[in-house]
């Protein structure tokens, strides 16, 4: 056996290893929000020691990290008619939400802890903030409009992939865009009341 084949088995070794960690630590984040999670749980959930997940990521703030790393691959907007941007937008992030635990996993621990709230504020700031700074008209607002459509995207998942609201996990994909893309299409681009 060469050295390559050597270092290529162990690279895959390791690659299952991390893979397994941040699986087991989206779960148990979600499941007990980041102040009661621990790497020892975490460990012991991926089946490993919990020297390897220090290893990895270094401590439980690294790991956190590692584990709710989102982008949220938002289109370009600059390359739709203006009047697209709320129906494409809501599209896109049902479609993120309904395929992408570690979304839902963020939303839980998010409403339960400072460093859960301060992940998925970043997430929003670095990425919603430039869509809405493609389309506001006013450069001023992009801060606030851009907040005020996280409310509105936030709220349906929480309501919808967290809470389970009845009412809400009934409606059709169709019925929530028809609802939700006319108020992401005002905070966007209409004119400041």
């Amino acid at each position: 056996m060469n050295g390559s084949d050597t270092t290529g088995t162990t690279r895959r070794r390791s690659d299952g290893t991390r893979d397994a960690i941040l699986t087991a630590a989206r779960e148990r984040f979600a499941a007990d929000g980041y102040e009661r999670a621990t790497i020892r749980a975490i460990a012991k959930d991926a089946r490993i020691d919990p020297s390897m997940v220090m290893r990895y990521y270094g401590n439980k703030e690294g790991l956190f990290a590692a584990a709710v790393s989102v982008d949220l691959k938002l289109p370009d907007v600059g390359a739709l008619r203006r009047q697209e941007v709320g129906e494409v937008l809501v599209k896109h992030f049902l479609t993120l939400w309904e395929a992408n635990e570690v979304l839902t996993a963020l939303l839980r621990v998010g409403a339960t802890s400072e460093a859960g709230a301060a992940r998925m504020q970043a997430i929003f700031r670095d990425q919603l903030l430039p869509v809405a700074r493609q389309v506001c008209p006013d450069p001023e607002q992009i801060p606030t409009r851009a907040a005020l459509c996280a409310t509105q995207l936030l709220g349906l998942a929480l309501t919808r992939y967290v809470l389970r609201l009845p009412p809400v996990v009934a409606l059709a994909r169709e019925e929530i865009v028809a609802w939700l893309a006319p108020t992401i299409q005002r905070y966007l681009t209409r004119p400041s009341p």
